[in-house]
């Protein structure tokens, strides 16, 4: 166990649960109501006198009507207007939005769950407040009334909400931690917007579509937009760990938790694997609470695989856990055999299904569904296994944020052996040995020796060190686009730097260990906009909610308690996990490399996809962009399809960049 100071959660969180006589886990009839998954909407006039354009106001509420199809609730008042669409998982025929205080003062709108409601209700009864109901976002409202802002800090879970304090005549709007769910605002000269998606937001006339070339750059060199920025310029996306107060026309955004505090601690590698595992069941089992049918995404990896292997703790004898898999023809992606071996050894209900190549139906359905450009190819197999899960469940557990929490990906190693390098290459060089491994043949598997050598010494050579591993977490270096870019686009970024952020969030891990930075950047950025974005987008679009484990407050604070040794050990990621789930997971799990969830875009681009490829790149519409050279884009085509180089990544995101265009700005 911890030592001295650590914080547990109470255990009461999980023994609240109500049994019928011979009723497993599982099958527990629970006396309480978790927040239903939703979209949420709001505008708060300037001026509270002028009244809310109330047909406007529903068109953004039912621009989210995907991520909540059986339920819509609305509060207008003097100046505001709250709108939320309902998903219900727990206690389907009650919970309805927004929720009020007692004497209708205070009024709430939420996306997301309060795993610890209980504690929390049973504390604010003892204060004398009255609930209405047995809904878990009540004690939000109670809360606040408590607490005020500080309530942030009390709870845990996945949430974003929207707050109106008709006394104060103040919204207070908050996000989760780790960034689960979605928040997005506006402000105009007369109104405050806010949204789950930035669609709700773009249903005003008074938003601007006018782009933010700086995000722009961020896109094409990361595959994502950075938080707090998006595409629009006239919109942001509020940080995860982040509250916003809108009062008097003025907007305030503070930080009211940061994983960076937590201080480190001398950890016995055996103590470290029992508390890590102890608080992963803790977790699992917190998060299980449902009153729909409940799964879990099953890749084959250590993440998940740990994951499903608790819930079936958890459960007991109960109903088999449901798990969900998406496979490949192309072996070096095909991850279903890992996926098989845990569903057999678990004794799951297992489902899965293959991907094919014809996915151009689908491309320019989640394209445009993703408001802004999105280029992870990923976002293809997560949707898919969103949409067969769906078709068992409402609920699925998945894996997300241990890769972050633990070191499972390929680009730690990378930078550890880049160190390395730099003390028997001199930094001349770099751009030298790149070209060298860039003649070699890229192969078609999904990695392998030649792909990774080609990529890590691209990485040595094109871009900066002071960012560490995302030098093989980028797309496009300064090199590129300034042949790529246009002028007028170059002008335009000229005082910009697409850097800065991943620089200021390696400052601000606050730690001289480097591995703990390198993830402690990976928490603020890659996850929060690439990795949940796309499982929030991917899942609500099929009306399934997803839940992380891993992204529990106690474990993410017990993993920063930890140094990088304990996580990258010797060559081995994920040491500590791995000794978590020693007497749990397969050897086979345990030893298998990272594989990553994506899909054969470099081969789909050379067949299947290089026709619609070739009409969204076409010289002329690119030209008319003004953002790319039309030129270097068909070169770079040209040579893609030839098989003389892999562009994929750069490919696909101009395609996506064109194709949103076409669906957002035209």
């Amino acid at each position: 166990m911890p030592g001295a100071g650590w914080r547990w959660r109470s255990d009461a969180l999980y023994h609240r649960v109500f049994f019928l006589p011979g009723q497993s886990r599982s099958a527990a009839v629970l006396f309480v109501t978790l927040l239903v998954m939703c979209g949420i909407a709001g505008i708060v006039e300037r001026d509270l006198a002028r009244p809310v354009d109330q047909d406007a106001f529903r068109r953004m509420v039912d621009a989210l009507r995907h991520r909540g199809p059986d339920d819509e609730g609305l509060h207008l008042g003097a100046g505001v207007g709250l709108g939320m669409r309902r998903l219900s998982i727990i206690d389907v025929d009650g919970g309805q939005q927004p929720f009020s205080n007692e004497d209708r003062t205070i009024h709430l709108v939420a996306n997301g769950e309060i795993y610890n409601h209980l504690e929390l209700r049973s504390e604010l009864e003892a204060r004398g407040h009255r609930f209405r109901s047995r809904s878990d976002i009540e004690v939000l409202v109670h809360g606040y009334e408590a607490f005020g802002v500080e309530i942030l800090g009390r709870l845990r879970g996945m949430f974003a909400f929207a707050l109106w304090d008709e006394g104060a005549r103040r919204l207070f709007c908050g996000r989760d931690r780790a960034g689960e769910k979605p928040f997005y605002y506006s402000q105009t000269p007369a109104q405050f917007l806010f949204g789950s998606e930035i669609k709700a937001l773009l249903t005003r006339s008074e938003i601007s579509r006018q782009v933010d070339l700086e995000a722009l750059d961020q896109f094409l060199t990361y595959e994502y937009v950075l938080t707090p920025r998006t595409i629009f310029s006239e919109v942001r996306a509020l940080p995860p760990a982040h509250y916003l107060l809108y009062e008097r026309g003025a907007v305030r955004v503070e930080r009211y938790w940061d994983v960076a505090a937590i201080e480190m601690r001398r950890w016995d590698e055996a103590e470290a694997a029992d508390a890590l595992r102890e608080a992963l069941e803790r977790a699992v089992a917190g998060q299980m609470m449902s009153d729909v049918p409940l799964g879990a995404f099953l890749s084959g990896g250590i993440d998940s695989s740990a994951v499903v292997s608790l819930m079936v703790e958890a459960a007991g004898q109960g109903d088999r856990v449901k798990t969900f898999s998406m496979g490949f023809e192309a072996a070096s992606y095909n991850e279903l055999p890992y996926a098989r071996e845990v569903a057999s050894a678990f004794g799951t209900d297992h489902h899965e299904r293959m991907v094919e190549p014809d996915l151009l139906a689908l491309f320019d359905q989640l394209v445009t569904h993703f408001d802004q450009p999105f280029g992870d190819v990923s976002l293809f197999p997560t949707y898919l296994v969103s949409q067969v899960a769906r078709e068992h469940v409402t609920v699925a557990l998945s894996g997300d944020g241990g890769d972050e929490l633990f070191a499972g990906y390929d680009a730690y190693e990378a930078e550890a052996l880049a160190r390395q390098v730099a003390l028997v290459v001199p930094d001349a060089a770099m751009p030298l040995l790149s070209s060298v491994t860039a003649l070699l043949p890229p192969s078609e598997k999904k990695k392998g020796l030649v792909n990774k050598l080609r990529r890590f010494t691209l990485g040595l050579a094109t871009a900066p060190s002071a960012i560490a591993h995302y030098r093989w977490m980028t797309f496009l270096d300064v090199g590129v686009k300034r042949r790529l870019y246009t002028p007028a686009l170059q002008d335009a970024l000229l005082s910009s730097d697409v850097y800065a952020p991943i620089r200021r969030h390696l400052r601000g891990a606050h730690t001289d260990d480097l591995l703990n930075r390198q993830l402690y950047a990976d928490l603020q950025v890659y996850l929060n906009d690439d990795i949940l974005a796309k499982v929030d987008r991917m899942s609500m679009a099929t009306s399934l909610e997803t839940r992380a484990p891993f992204l529990d407050v106690d474990v993410m604070e017990l993993a920063f308690s930890m140094p990088g040794t304990m996580k990258l050990h010797q060559g081995q990621r994920k040491h500590v996990l791995k000794a978590a789930m020693r007497d749990r997971l397969p050897e086979a799990i345990l030893t298998r490399g990272k594989e990553g969830f994506s899909i054969p875009m470099k081969q789909w681009l050379r067949d299947d996809w290089a026709p619609l490829m070739r009409d969204l790149l076409a010289p002329d519409r690119v030209e008319r962009r003004g953002w790319l050279e039309p030129a270097l884009v068909t070169r770079m085509m040209d040579e893609h399809v030839a098989g003389r180089e892999n562009f994929a990544h750069q490919l696909f995101c101009f395609m996506v960049l064109e194709r949103w265009a076409q669906a957002w700005l035209d």
